[in-house]
């Protein structure tokens, strides 16, 4: 199964127009407590129809991550991709997908870099059950 999560979430606000927050882990350090957790709420929110109805194996899973850009900037793929990993995981457990995120369920994850796609970058994952 392959599922295709945005590289960015727009969070809410009051009176301006929304805010763009990248999801990188250089920059999840530097938000507040209460942003880092509205976003992995909206992560959850966009993830949860995509695997609705979706019972992975109590024997394990692989996970994919592959990385697509919107240009040819170079960017460390790692500080995007286990962000992403640690968003995705703890959805996966909130749609009930899986019971837990920890290496009983997952087995193994793989990071790559996929082709450029100017309109809609993205980060594509794949799950492999065994």
């Amino acid at each position: 199964m392959i599922v295709s999560m945005p590289l960015y979430i727009d969070l809410p606000r009051k009176i301006m127009k929304p805010k763009r927050y990248y999801l990188n882990i250089n920059n999840y350090h530097n938000w507040h407590f209460q942003v880092r957790n509205k976003l992995k709420i909206a992560y959850s929110q966009i993830l949860a129809p995509k695997v609705k109805g979706l019972t992975l194996s109590k024997a394990g899973i692989n996970l994919h991550f592959q990385l697509v850009r919107g240009d040819k900037r170079r960017v460390d793929r790692s500080n995007v991709l286990c962000l992403h990993e640690k968003f995705f995981c703890d959805g996966l457990i909130n749609a009930g997908c899986i019971e837990d995120d920890n290496d009983k369920f997952i087995i193994s994850t793989l990071y790559t870099t996929g082709e450029i796609d100017k309109e809609n970058p993205r980060v594509d994952i794949w799950i492999y059950t065994t």
